[in-house]
């Protein structure tokens, strides 16, 4: 990983070294200024967001079926039901993103070659002995554009096309290679390394992905982007994960030796320990975004382990006690009257990303490249803690990024939160609830009967309460009845009916139809299993517009981040290196899969015909063939160059069973060698006529298939095998 320590101060290099390292001016009055900055924007930040804080308490309390201090019932109201259509919509929707995003069980990052790749040849073959040199273009200055300015990665004049091979140079070494396809013969052998990096690309992300629990982290981002309308991803940042590995020891014996591996980190941040820019829109327009940290002692102790975290700041955190601060919120989040005990055990710290003035950054003790001058701003990290900086570095990553990748459920016109699904049925979900509770307590009602007492007919002072057995005492001489027995009327129909019309107003505000998660009646074309597909497939577009937005605004510059990761600290792998882009699969996903996979068996059918054959990626479309059924294509599908191999294995298998049915056969016929009638032996097609582009498709390891002449490879690889 890079050096983050590279433009600090001796006094702020703590953590490296062993821990009882003393420290130079461990305590530096320098910071006041920077702290004090970053408090006052911190409060900004919070007093702007406390509308958006009511309305995900709303939400949070919808969901949870719970009545919020704004609702008061009066004496003649007895029930309190909540019924949490809220929370089914939610877990639906939930469930549904979950399905198209992950079905495949791969994260839904892509990695291609842009269409004109440059600093890497995008098709290459093999140079034939006839062919004649090409002389080196002065004006082919390839830059690298994975790299920046600099870094000593610049191609110079004169490179040639074997250095475009990026990664790929020593699997081939001994080979020279000319730039582009064959212009005679569709079947001299060739590579595509701009297609080839990107395929090592996506598998290294996939695998670090996995390796640190990428998928979990991402499903606690999307819960909360559709409950509260916003989720916030943090990351990627650099951290050491264990490899469990056993070697020999001198002895010998086998012995555990773990190692330790640097990988990509993710971060699932809550809504409510996230602090935008009040003026921006977007996490682009961030001129700074603030993290609040709950630490207990323990942890702020694990602080001064890490690197570049200042221990003696720590010490002096400690030693003024707890500061935490417990806002109204948490009292609701937590369903506690009381929490101040609990919370109070607790640090509050304040992490600081975005930009700084550089005379500030420079008084602080950040040593600022000359360029900059006093109107010149400095990307930084800082962590705050009781008046004290516990860290300050500039910006670790190329290019400069603030680590927060923010998604919307819904957009919010000219806001920087989103909108969830329970603030678009919000008013749906209050009034169900309202009609319920009159329906329950009118049914309370019509269940008994209510009596009509005349009590100038009775003995004055008796109980007037009625139960079985419960005799009354008349008034001597007094005729009629005493008592009567009304039945009150039953309105809970129509307060039903009312119920489900919010019902049916709740599926079209948020678009989740209640057939989607499991309710029955209520359509008529739900009788049929063909009516339930379109009806099905007629949601799945309802959820297009979220899971795009996931694509736009969380997974491509979740994939974007992880490239520049991979550009900047793993420079172990060199095969994965060229002008690539990062794809957001999501949206693609969105197409029922029985329809894609469909789709894809008809293309199949159609790409059969001869004509069309030498035009189609085969390898291609068994992939997207198994992505349809839920299949890992990396598992079961072989790539082209094994393809070949096993082809020719089973070319030699079934090579004796066709000579042996050819001889039967041309025993039969009487004729030359299993020719049909009428056709010329002389012609490959077996059509006759000598059609170009006619017969049967081309199989890997015949001349007729476009990549399956196999080419030499450097010994070492052919051993490696």
């Amino acid at each position: 990983m890079a050096d983050e320590t590279i433009g600090l101060r001796d006094d702020l290099i703590v953590g490296l070294g062993e821990p009882d390292e003393p420290e130079k001016n461990p305590v530096d009055d320098n910071f006041s200024s920077l702290q004090g900055l970053i408090k006052s924007r911190f409060t900004k930040s919070e007093d702007a967001r406390l509308f958006d804080e009511s309305r995900w308490l709303r939400a949070y309390k919808n969901y949870r079926g719970i009545y919020g201090s704004d609702m008061s019932f009066t004496e003649k109201e007895k029930s309190r039901v909540f019924v949490k259509i809220t929370k089914t919509k939610v877990l639906a929707a939930f469930g549904q993103l979950i399905e198209v995003l992950f079905s495949s069980g791969k994260f839904p990052i892509g990695v291609e070659p842009t269409t004109m790749p440059e600093g890497i040849a995008k098709v290459a073959r093999v140079k034939q002995d006839n062919e004649p040199e090409q002389e080196p273009k002065e004006e082919d200055n390839l830059i690298d554009l994975y790299g920046y300015p600099g870094d000593g990665r610049e191609m110079a004049p004169g490179t040639t096309t074997t250095d475009l091979l990026r990664g790929l140079k020593d699997d081939y070494e001994g080979i020279e290679f000319v730039e582009g396809a064959s212009p005679q013969s569709p079947a001299m052998p060739q590579i595509e390394p701009a297609r080839q990096a990107a395929e090592n690309l996506e598998k290294l992300i996939h695998d670090q992905l996995e390796e640190t629990s990428a998928i979990t982290v991402l499903r606690h981002v999307l819960f909360e982007m559709v409950l509260l309308g916003t989720g916030v991803l943090k990351g990627p940042f650099t951290d050491n994960k264990t490899l469990h590995k056993w070697d020999k020891n001198e002895e010998g014996e086998q012995e555990y030796r773990p190692q330790a591996k640097t990988v990509p980190k993710l971060e699932a941040v809550s809504i409510w320990d996230f602090y935008p820019d009040p003026d921006a829109t977007t996490i682009e327009d961030c001129d700074y975004v603030i993290q609040r940290h709950s630490l207990n002692r323990s942890q702020l102790r694990d602080l001064a382990n890490r690197p570049l975290f200042r221990r003696a700041a720590i010490a002096e955190c400690l030693k003024m006690g707890e500061n935490y601060e417990v806002r109204g919120f948490e009292t609701a989040l937590l369903d506690r009257e009381n929490v101040d005990d609990l919370q109070k055990k607790r640090f509050e710290i304040y992490e600081y990303w975005g930009a700084m003035d550089s005379s500030l950054a420079e008084e602080a003790g950040l040593e600022i490249d000359e360029d900059f001058d006093e109107l010149s701003e400095v990307q930084i990290n800082a962590w705050v803690c009781n008046g004290h900086i516990l860290r300050l570095v500039l910006n670790p990553f190329t290019p400069e990024r603030i680590p927060f990748h923010v998604t919307p459920y819904e957009i919010n016109p000219y806001q920087f939160f989103g909108v969830g699904i329970p603030e678009n049925m919000e008013d749906a979900q209050m009034v169900m609830n309202g009609h319920a509770r009159m329906a329950i307590d009118n049914l309370a009602l019509a269940g008994n009967l209510v009596f009509d007492i005349d009590e100038t007919q009775l003995v004055p002072g008796q109980d007037m309460s009625i139960y079985p057995g419960k005799i009354f005492r008349r008034q001597s001489g007094v005729t009629g009845t005493a008592i009567n027995g009304l039945k009150f009327p039953n309105t809970a129909t129509e307060n039903l009916m009312m119920f489900d019309k919010f019902r049916q107003l709740a599926d079209e505000s948020t678009g989740i139809p209640s057939y989607s998660h499991g309710a029955t009646g209520v359509q008529s074309t739900t009788r049929t299993a063909a009516g339930m597909s379109m009806l099905m497939g007629a949601a799945a577009l309802s959820i297009k517009t979220v899971v795009k937005n996931i694509d736009d605004y969380l997974l491509r510059p979740l994939g974007e981040s992880l490239f520049s990761w991979n550009m900047q600290f793993n420079q172990s792998v060199e095969n994965i290196k060229g002008d690539l882009e990062v794809k957001a699969r999501g949206t693609s996903s969105l197409m029922q899969k029985e329809v894609r996979s469909q789709r894809l068996m008809t293309f199949m059918q159609t790409a059969n015909n001869p004509n069309i054959a030498p035009f189609v990626r085969w390898h291609s479309i068994l992939k997207e063939i198994a992505k349809s059924l839920d299949i890992d294509p990396d598992q079961l599908i072989n790539d082209p160059e094994n393809a070949q191999i096993f082809a020719k294995i089973m070319g030699m298998t079934n090579g004796n069973q066709q000579a042996q049915n050819n001889n039967q056969q041309q025993g039969n016929m009487g004729g030359s060698q299993g020719v049909p009638p009428g056709a010329n032996p002389a012609d490959p097609t077996g059509v006759g006529g000598g059609n170009i582009g006619a017969g049967a498709v081309p199989q890997p390891g015949e001349t007729e298939f476009s990549q399956a002449t196999p080419f030499p490879r450097a010994a070492t690889q052919q051993e490696g095998r």
